[in-house]
């Protein structure tokens, strides 16, 4: 079993906090990890449970144990109602640990249900950092003093396509294929209907690759409403629907407001690298006939990877892209809490010119004195520096 660099953060947030939620991905480790912290667990997978949280939502509240685990909440959204009216009688630390595959702080009615009330946890599939057991976090690091260490990656490609699903780790890639075709089959077939309350919505899988087709880019609902065959309101509801089932993410973007020339839209990404090489078909003998099916899922690959690391780094920092009207772009913006900023570009390939640090010298200037790192990840084996605050570094030290 893999050791969660989120744990401790969990574990903190029992220690004040009446209700605890972990939320993620079918089959990123929720359950696993949350049994480390919970002596008893109920599942509202099972049916003959689920049926009960259901018909009375506030008895089966009064019969839980303090500190139980309960496992798939979104399956019951009406448990959260139940769960405020608890912990307002009793606001005990630690009282409810959940688990959620869907985000249902997004349905209506519960957004707010347990507001000041419950410290919300996103675990993602498996960092490399966390794979290779390292202890690393490359957001703690970048905002250091320190530079993060320049290392060798002889295997990016494998890590790329194989992701961080713990059940594809030690699968081949046929067998990592297949794994991944029947697990969209069964959120489809399930989650969904669960969430939407409709059934059949066949449109989706077709518009999922649509998206990872486009990750990295600006989403852009009229383009995809156009290929998928639909209208605006129908794809911007899908794609809700995908983003609540952690299949499809977006990343906003950075501006200031001093800065009227900056694109405001949002990129679209598929939160793992595995998946979106499965969605698109691209194997290790697609990138060998053309290389430049790597670039866009390494650029996926590179933002996932900063999306977990920022859910146990300090300091604290949100993630952004930035993006000019004029085109200058870096792929992602680091904003620590205290406003300082480091830009991550990410380039496929072995070697790195003064051209490729345009868009970080664009954010520069737009960030001012906030700004405090450029970074770019590229596939070399060295760390080469290209002037004040400015480093090419392999893609390696994201998890060295």
């Amino acid at each position: 079993m893999y050791t969660r660099a989120l744990a401790s953060s969990i574990h903190e947030a029992l220690s004040d906090t009446p209700v605890v939620m972990i939320v993620g991905a079918r089959q990123v480790g929720k359950s696993t990890l949350a049994q480390t912290l919970s002596a008893a667990h109920i599942t509202l997978d099972d049916l003959t449970t689920l049926a009960a949280a259901q018909s009375d939502p506030v008895g089966f509240v009064h019969g839980l144990p303090d500190g139980v685990l309960l496992d798939e909440v979104q399956r019951a959204p009406a448990l959260l109602l139940a769960l405020k009216a608890s912990v307002d009688r009793d606001r005990r630390p630690g009282r409810f640990l959940l688990t959620g595959s869907a985000n249902v702080l997004t349905l209506p009615r519960v957004a707010d249900s347990l507001a000041g009330r419950m410290s919300v946890h996103h675990l993602w599939p498996l960092a490399q950092a966390e794979l290779d057991a390292t202890g690393a976090n490359f957001v703690t690091t970048v905002f250091s003093d320190a530079w993060p260490a320049g290392t060798q990656t002889n295997d990016l490609e494998a890590r790329v396509l194989r992701g961080g699903y713990p059940e594809v780790l030690t699968r081949s890639a046929r067998r990592r294929d297949a794994w991944f075709g029947a697990y969209l089959r069964t959120l489809m077939e399930r989650d969904v209907r669960d969430l939407s309350r409709i059934s059949g919505l066949t449109q989706l899988p077709r518009l999922l690759s649509l998206l990872a087709a486009r990750s990295g880019n600006l989403l852009n609902a009229s383009d995809l409403a156009r290929d998928a065959g639909l209208n605006n309101v129908t794809v911007t509801r899908y794609v809700d629907l995908l983003r609540a089932l952690f299949l499809v993410d977006t990343l906003p973007a950075w501006a200031t407001n001093a800065s009227k020339r900056l694109i405001k839209a949002p990129k679209v990404y598929v939160p793992d690298s595995g998946l979106a090489a499965h969605l698109l078909g691209v194997t290790a003998a697609t990138i060998d006939r053309d290389r430049r099916t790597f670039g866009p899922l390494l650029e996926g690959f590179v933002v996932s990877e900063l999306a977990r690391l920022t859910g146990w780094s300090e300091p604290q920092a949100a993630l952004f892209h930035y993006r000019t009207a004029g085109g200058q772009e870096v792929d992602a913006v680091l904003e620590a809490r205290g406003g300082r900023v480091v830009g991550v570009e990410v380039k496929a390939s072995a070697s790195v010119t003064s051209g490729d640090f345009t868009g970080l010298q664009a954010l520069r200037e737009d960030a001012g004195s906030r700004f405090y790192r450029g970074v770019v990840l590229y596939t070399g084996d060295r760390a080469v520096p290209f002037g004040d605050g400015l480093m090419a570094l392999p893609v390696g030290a994201l998890w060295s």
